[in-house]
């Protein structure tokens, strides 16, 4: 690729609207669409290698890089930092390779600022408010009061849809995917 820029592609979704599915689909359908990898402060777990699960970092080095603004977004989650790392994301487009980004409503509008011209944002929303609940509730794995905060958390999510550069509603996963690559596919062959 002769000096063409890379693509950034994000997905960003309530929990529960089946971004992960979504995001793995299209991987295995678009040739050299890579997934990105964040940075985390958290131990690297048995068989997890550094830039392949994550950048593992210690605290002291991920508030470092907050300082000096080193990344397109971070969140502290149970004790631990995770980010999107701002020099392996240009990095990326510099050296003409396209990535596919899972990340929540500030991060993707944050890495579309950076990047407005090579980025281009995805919303997956859910059929339903009530849907979605049923999903949640199928994982057998939130009690009432984390059931709660992620619909509360979803609801603010789809207050953002809008600033998307499209909307897609995962009613169907087969016609979800579908649409989802077409729209990629139809970004990446643009110049």
């Amino acid at each position: 690729m002769k000096g063409e820029s890379g693509k950034l592609i994000v997905f960003s979704a309530p929990s529960g609207t089946g971004k992960s599915t979504v995001a793995k689909h299209v991987l295995e359908r678009i040739d050299g669409l890579e997934f990105s990898v964040s940075a985390t402060t958290r131990p690297k777990r048995e068989g997890e290698a550094d830039g392949k699960n994550y950048f593992f970092l210690t605290k002291e080095a991920f508030e470092d890089k907050i300082r000096r603004g080193g990344f397109i977004e971070y969140e502290h989650f149970f004790g631990n930092f995770y980010g999107t790392l701002l020099d392996k994301t240009e990095e990326v487009v510099n050296a003409g390779r396209n990535m596919l980004f899972d990340l929540d409503v500030k991060g993707a509008l944050n890495l579309k600022k950076r990047f407005p011209d090579n980025s281009l944002l995805l919303f997956l929303r859910p059929p339903d408010l009530e849907e979605l609940k049923k999903r949640l509730q199928g994982r057998d794995s939130e009690d009432e009061g984390a059931l709660k905060e992620r619909l509360e958390r979803a609801e603010f999510e789809l207050s953002f849809a809008h600033q998307f550069d499209r909307e897609v509603v995962n009613d169907d996963l087969n016609r979800a995917v579908e649409e989802v690559t077409a729209v990629i596919t139809d970004f990446l062959s643009k110049q």
